[in-house]
């Protein structure tokens, strides 16, 4: 394999790949990123047997087709401290070679035949949803998960599949929060309220991956996977078993209870600001609703 490739695109391109490699495995095949080079293209692939990812890289000038297991340590820090615009990468069977303009790096070679595959999108039947929306339901309700909990469900965010809408939820069991959004269906329909439980880490690597300039992404479920394909990256990832809670509960029925309208921006200030003056011990904001008033107030043992 030989090519010549824009340091700045590869590095973008390795630095999300390479998130998915783990840093221990008792497989040391898994800590390295593929390079797959054709005549159409180059893409990277890595994964830990739970997660995984192909993405392409732009900017590579390619001479030589093939294929090179690169090092996510060695070769990552390569491209982060190198300084030149280019790099020529050379590998055959003894090593690969990386070039800039004053400096030169020798790695061992590694079998690429040793290294997994990483699933394609194949999917003739999936749903379509538009990458701002993707990422805004991700970044809406991730973050309301719990990785360290016993419930593994609780470590995902549970996506629901109508014809016309995609709604997300996330829980730690102590907060909740969702997100609904238009989608479209592509081939045949899912089953009605199809649902699945995405780990939390996939679903912060599709954020990672889908770029906001991408149209429209397409996602697909076959069997226990989760397919997300868009632009320059396709991720698949493993889903997760067990009870979800019933997230209806939580939200009052229409028309029940008693709704408010806040600004948003003058509100968040005040939360920040009330937040100070809590500690690990009482972490709680006090909300005090008079007329046309809201009082925050936060409490600890000196404080307050």
């Amino acid at each position: 394999m030989k090519v010549t490739c824009e340091r700045d695109k590869l590095l973008a391109a390795f630095q999300t790949a390479s998130a998915v490699a783990p840093a221990r495995s008792t497989k040391p095949i898994l800590q390295n990123v593929k390079l797959e080079v054709t005549e159409d293209g180059a893409e990277l692939s890595a994964t830990d047997l739970e997660i995984g990812i192909r993405h392409q890289v732009s900017g590579v000038d390619v001479h030589v087709p093939g294929v090179v297991v690169l090092s996510v340590t060695r070769f990552g820090s390569i491209l982060r401290e190198s300084t030149d615009q280019t790099l020529h990468i050379e590998a055959d069977s003894q090593g690969t070679t990386i070039r800039g303009e004053r400096s030169q790096f020798r790695l061992p070679a590694e079998n690429p035949a040793d290294f997994p595959s990483v699933t394609g999108f194949t999917e003739k039947n999936f749903h379509e949803v538009p990458s701002r929306l993707l990422r805004e339901l991700i970044r809406r309700t991730a973050f309301a998960t719990d990785n360290e909990s016993s419930r593994y469900a609780l470590g995902g965010v549970k996506l629901e599949f109508e014809s016309s809408e995609i709604t997300a939820i996330g829980t730690d069991g102590r907060r909740l929060a969702k997100m609904t959004g238009p989608i479209t269906t592509t081939g045949k329909s899912s089953e009605a309220n199809q649902s699945i439980i995405v780990p939390t880490r996939a679903m912060q690597l599709i954020e990672r991956a889908v770029a906001p300039s991408d149209a429209e992404v397409q996602v697909a479920v076959n069997g226990s996977e989760i397919l997300v394909h868009s632009a320059r990256a396709t991720i698949s990832a493993r889903l997760l078993e067990g009870r979800f809670p019933d997230w209806r509960k939580v939200f009052p029925e229409s028309g029940s209870g008693v709704k408010l309208d806040l600004a948003v921006g003058a509100t968040a200030a005040a939360i920040r600001q009330a937040a100070i003056v809590t500690s690990e011990e009482s972490r709680g904001v006090d909300f005090t609703f008079a007329d046309g008033m809201l009082v925050l107030s936060g409490r600890a043992a000196e404080v307050g």
